[in-house]
């Protein structure tokens, strides 16, 4: 994992990798920054003779950062259990929204594709912690299981068998995605919700839909998920109606298309959806403000 030598620059470079990792296996943006700043404390605590020796120190960062995300997943659930409402992925923005005062160095270096979308990384939280790491470098970054084994402390046998597990729960539990035609149906979702046309919002909508919000007990937002499409039709006329002035804008939310909710230029609410087959089969709402830090204020 990585190349070889050690200079500042080569160690440097490896940010890039070690956050985009980060943030697949933890979901959060906060606390894959974390992990990796924990990677790099803990080479720069090497003693010098000893860093000269590592012949791969992107391979050793890797390594280091996976086995710091392994112990934080391993936490996570129980964090997730105190967490007020359901817990989402932080949405990404494109990286010309990302609000740069924010701290936010990540907009450079995050790669936006399908293992960023919120459909991936819920499922990937259904997944025990060894599966994600396994199936996060193994299929996403295309680490030999001989080197994550070193992450896992397990043998490469034990790591493929972890892999196919995930792979497993990735076919069971995501939807048939259809790709093309997504921009028309979110513009038509943003239409009808403006409106609030619920007889068009339910006919957008699958049968079977569900619409899951975050607010993390910080701001409003249902804590169990909404299922129906004619029920969550009516939640969010509701949600229209009790907003005056709310401003819907059509934005890349983590790679795929979406919608921004403002008022008086803050952004409040960012959601993401599923579709298939010409209507949204899930929607995922996040209106925790900290999750939303790398929104532009004015996007």
């Amino acid at each position: 994992m990585g190349g070889a030598g050690s200079s500042t620059d080569e160690v440097a470079g490896e940010r890039r990798q070690l956050l985009n990792i980060g943030y697949r296996l933890l979901g959060s943006l906060t606390d894959a920054e974390d992990a990796v700043q924990e990677a790099y404390t803990r080479w720069y605590a090497l003693p010098r003779a000893r860093r000269d020796e590592i012949v791969s120190p992107g391979a050793w960062l890797t390594t280091v950062t996976g086995r710091v995300c392994l112990d934080v997943l391993g936490s996570a659930r129980a964090r997730r259990e105190r967490y007020i409402g359901s817990w989402l992925p932080d949405p990404l923005p494109d990286r010309t929204e990302w609000d740069r005062d924010g701290g936010a160095d990540p907009a450079d270096l995050m790669v936006l594709d399908e293992s960023v979308t919120t459909a991936f990384l819920v499922v990937l939280e259904s997944m025990t912690p060894a599966e994600r790491v396994a199936v996060v470098l193994h299929d996403v970054f295309r680490y030999p299981f001989a080197e994550i084994a070193d992450v896992l402390g397990r043998t490469p046998a034990a790591c493929k068998q972890l892999a196919a597990s995930g792979r497993r729960r990735l076919r069971e539990e995501r939807a048939p995605v259809t790709a093309a035609g997504r921009d028309e149906v979110v513009r038509q979702v943003k239409k009808a919700w403006e409106t609030r046309n619920i007889a068009a919002l339910v006919d957008l909508l699958d049968p079977a839909a569900v619409l899951t919000a975050d607010g993390g007990g910080v701001t409003s937002a249902v804590f169990r998920p909404v299922e129906g499409g004619a029920r969550i039709a009516a939640y969010m006329a509701a949600v229209a109606d009790r907003a005056p002035g709310l401003e819907l804008l059509e934005r890349s939310v983590s790679g795929t298309p979406g919608l921004v909710a403002r008022s008086g230029g803050t952004v409040l609410t960012v959601a993401s959806f599923e579709i298939a087959d010409g209507r949204v089969t899930r929607m995922w709402v996040v209106r925790n403000p900290e999750k939303l830090r790398p929104w532009l204020s004015g996007a």
